[in-house]
């Protein structure tokens, strides 16, 4: 079992940036996939972007080019770092783990075992 912990989160305004933390509490990474989720008021949880084994990372056509995932197993942490915010970006954000065995799609959020809290992110003039 990972438990995870997510940080970051705030108000921005469009065009600025943000890094939000995805670290494990209590345990490891290892042998876990980590992705980022979001969800707005309203609206399902959708895929942001994960990365797996050897640092293959995905990402969602929506944020592409505008947003990085990075992962250090060493600090137990998944980073996502945010730059050309847009308002459409405003949402809870939710770090999600799986085992790196499934093979199910990692854009479904119901093939996800353990989520943390969530972290706010507005983005707003």
């Amino acid at each position: 079992q990972v438990q995870l912990v997510e940080s970051g989160g705030g108000l921005v305004q469009p065009g600025g940036s943000l890094r939000l933390d995805c670290v494990a509490s209590g345990g490891t990474l290892n042998g876990y996939t980590i992705a980022w989720f979001r969800q707005a008021p309203g609206k399902e949880r959708e895929f942001v972007a994960t990365i797996k084994s050897g640092n293959r990372e995905y990402y969602a056509n929506s944020v592409k080019a505008r947003f990085t995932i990075a992962r250090d197993n060493i600090a137990k942490a998944v980073y996502l770092q945010m730059n050309s915010l847009q308002v459409e970006d405003t949402a809870i954000y939710y770090c999600g783990a799986r085992p790196t065995t499934s093979l199910v799609s990692y854009t479904n959020a119901d093939h996800y075992n353990y989520w943390g809290q969530g972290t706010q992110v507005t983005v707003s003039s």
